[in-house]
């Protein structure tokens, strides 16, 4: 009888601590959320904006919806029985050694290494590849939360100095500093409002570009103007740099600068938004030359990957939609271009230089190959690659025979290899050690059918021998747009969900660049339902394949991939159970009046254009929540130093869907607003944890998941 009552005992305990399908949460009403009177003329048709007062990132009024909305979605979070569970085995998980890739300068192998949970990874160097490292630069020192993250390295041409920059809670407000590469001692030299730069060396100093001081309550939400570009001599202080370049005339463009690695030419890359780009050049061993225009127009992208004998090397969609690389005369600028590497079926996706070598990495379904090639294109072979995944890295001088480069799939982490260039031959250099066995699980990529019949290809992940029965939790992640890229990689916090049984979904949807410029621009401007008719026929492909059901399904994306989600989920609620809009671009009216949002025009249009307006405010998630609809239960999450998407589009979807459908359903709509943080970038690893720990603790709760 004892162990009959011990047997059931245990049994009520394992169904409380890991069964949320039986756990009834109390939910706090939602916060109050004050309306105005806020409405806006566009082209006739009014509109209103009843939360404009949450634009304001510095009122006490806002400060205060905050701590309100965090209090609730805390509250909710914490009746989860098993969030401490999902905590310690995130931990564990993320508790492995994590390595960059090496880079050679001067008499030293410099490498980033995280030892698994520090919040920051450390700047290591080293003799040789198998000497004792020590430590160089390590961020952790730089703020007790790890909150100061480092954004920029740069080595002087001499590898005398190096430039590093770092960022405060996340922002993309950067600062330099200069460390004296022998003895490890920090300058004196400081500069601030430094933006969408590198350091470009030059002799004794760095060429960056940066903004004027903003004003102190709108630096994290005013609109960013007339980006600059100055130079900057080591020694001296900031407002000694000289201006290099500006354009009084339009100041929504930016101005990135390069220097190309033989020193003769610094190059201008002038963009007025995420697409297409102006190139000019510039001679440095002529002390009076001009700036010399190399392509002019912002309908193609174009990038010099090298100069070598007169000629730039340049990477180009112009004329092509998948690229090819091709030969510019910087004598004479209007000369033909020569074809080096012509285009093909598959995406050129870069190229780079390094042991007098070209490598050029292709895409082909979204999966990476890379070829090797002398200076005239000829292939000379092509790099063995484990597995079907993505690969970066094969950069670096001419003279360096030995180059790295990482590989990484959806159940391997970055693993880095060195490669000898004369001899075409790769050997593992850094292999971490991992808490799971990857054999477990099956990777496969799949193509379905779009709603206008398209073929889109799907990554599926998952354990080997799962069942299609519908009854699986599923989980669709995407971006789509950009042209950015998504391929195979490494989540630590993705392994928990797959281990206990879920399935992962990344279509790789239009918008996106892993077809070439056609690919990217199917999902632009007034095209970009098609981009949100992609996702949808995703996960009306996972549900007839047998792999989920609506009541099984969460979505998720971030920043471009949050407003997929916010779209999607207002379009078509009943497909989905659960939500996550990650620091989603959700009001799709007045993105371009915040920071940068006014470079992101050319990929979604501006509410300031009647005809773009009209395409605009039919999909924007803000502007199409609807009063007493079931959505799905949503995680809204964004940052209080987001400049990048500004939280106020989070802040404002959250209040209307609360608004809306306040007692609608038993699905909630709560809002994680992370302190000090920003967009995602430089996030230490502790909030990292603790925000992968609140996010799977409501996907498995709602997807009636057992730990």
């Amino acid at each position: 009888m004892i162990r009959i009552v011990k047997i059931f005992i245990i049994s009520i305990c394992m169904c409380m601590a890991y069964s949320c399908k039986q756990q009834s949460i109390n939910r706090l009403p939602y916060p109050f959320t004050a309306k105005s009177d806020v409405v806006d003329d566009y082209f006739g048709v009014k509109v209103s904006d009843p939360y404009r007062w949450l634009e304001d990132d510095y009122s006490p009024e806002t400060a205060a919806w905050v701590i309100a909305q965090n209090n609730v979605t805390e509250d909710f979070l914490s009746q989860i029985p098993f969030r401490t569970q999902i905590r310690e085995r995130l931990t564990e998980m993320w508790n492995f050694p994590r390595y960059s890739l090496f880079s050679k300068r001067g008499d030293y192998y410099y490498f980033f290494k995280n030892d698994g949970l520090q919040n920051q990874s450390v700047l290591y160097r080293q003799k040789s590849l198998d000497s004792s490292p020590e430590v160089f630069l390590d961020p952790n020192t730089f703020s007790e939360d790890g909150t100061i993250a480092l954004s920029n390295v740069s080595f002087s041409n001499d590898d005398k100095y190096m430039v590093y920059g770092i960022s405060r809670a996340g922002s993309d407000w950067n600062e330099f500093f200069v460390i004296d590469v022998e003895t490890g001692e920090k300058l004196d030299d400081h500069l601030q409002w430094i933006k969408f730069s590198g350091a470009a060396w030059s002799g004794d100093g760095f060429f960056y570009s940066r903004y004027d001081k903003p004003e102190e309550t709108g630096q994290f939400s005013n609109q960013n103007q007339f980006h600059k570009v100055y130079f900057h001599k080591i020694g001296t202080p900031q407002n000694n740099d000289i201006l290099i370049y500006e354009d009084k005339d339009h100041p929504l463009r930016n101005i990135y600068a390069s220097v190309t690695e033989d020193g003769e030419y610094l190059i201008l890359y002038v963009t007025e938004g995420t697409s297409g780009n102006e190139l000019y050049f510039k001679s440095l061993s002529q002390p009076d030359s001009k700036f010399m225009p190399l392509i002019t127009g912002f309908e193609n992208n174009s990038q010099v990957i090298e100069h070598h004998e007169g000629k730039f090397f340049v990477l180009t969609d112009n004329g092509a939609p998948n690229y090819r690389l091709v030969l510019a005369s910087a004598a004479n600028p209007e000369a033909s271009w020569v074809d080096i590497i012509a285009e093909k079926p598959q995406l050129l996706e870069n190229v780079t230089t390094g042991g007098g070598k070209l490598f050029a990495f292709y895409l082909k379904d979204a999966n990476s190959y890379v070829l090797k090639m002398d200076y005239s294109g000829n292939v000379e072979n092509e790099i063995d690659l484990p597995e079907i995944g993505t690969v970066g890295g094969l950069s670096g001088k001419r003279t360096d025979n030995t180059l790295f480069y990482s590989f990484t799939s959806f159940t391997t982490p970055s693993t880095i290899y060195s490669y000898d260039v004369e001899n075409s031959r790769s050997e593992l250099l850094r292999r971490p050690e991992l808490q799971f066995n990857p054999d477990d699980y099956e990777i496969k990529q799949v193509f379905y059918k779009s709603k206008d019949q398209t073929d889109v290809p799907m990554f599926i992940v998952h354990k080997k021998g799962v069942k299609l029965n519908g009854k699986n939790p599923a989980f669709l992640y995407a971006y789509g747009g950009f042209n950015i890229n998504i391929t195979p990689s490494f989540s630590a916090s993705r392994m928990l969900f797959l281990e206990n049984g879920g399935v992962y979904a990344v279509p790789n949807i239009r918008g996106g660049g892993e077809y070439g410029e056609q690919w990217h621009k199917a999902g632009l401007r007034e095209n970009r339902q098609t981009v949100f008719d992609d996702f949808i026929a995703a996960a009306e492909y996972l549900i007839s394949e047998g792999y989920t059901s609506s009541e099984k399904l969460a979505i998720s994306g971030g920043s471009n991939g949050g407003l997929l989600v916010g779209a999607v989920m207002t379009q078509r609620p009943e497909l989905f159970r659960v939500a996550l809009p990650a620091v989603g671009v959700l009001d799709m009216l007045r993105f371009q009046k915040f920071t940068i949002g006014w470079a992101w025009v050319v990929e979604y249009g501006s509410s300031d254009n009647e005809e773009d307006f009209k395409f605009l405010y039919n999909y924007s998630p803000l502007h199409n929540v609807r009063k007493n609809v079931a959505y799905p239960a949503t995680l809204i999450t964004t940052a209080d130093h987001d400049d990048r998407v500004v939280p106020a589009h989070s802040f404002k979807f959250a209040a209307t869907l609360q608004e809306l459908n306040m007692d609608k359903g038993d699905n909630p709509i709560l809002i994680r607003i992370e302190v000090d943080a920003g967009h995602g970038a430089g996030k230490p690893v502790s909030k990292a944890i603790d925000e992968a720990t609140d996010i799977w603790s409501f996907v498995f709760h709602k997807l009636g998941m057992k730990l």
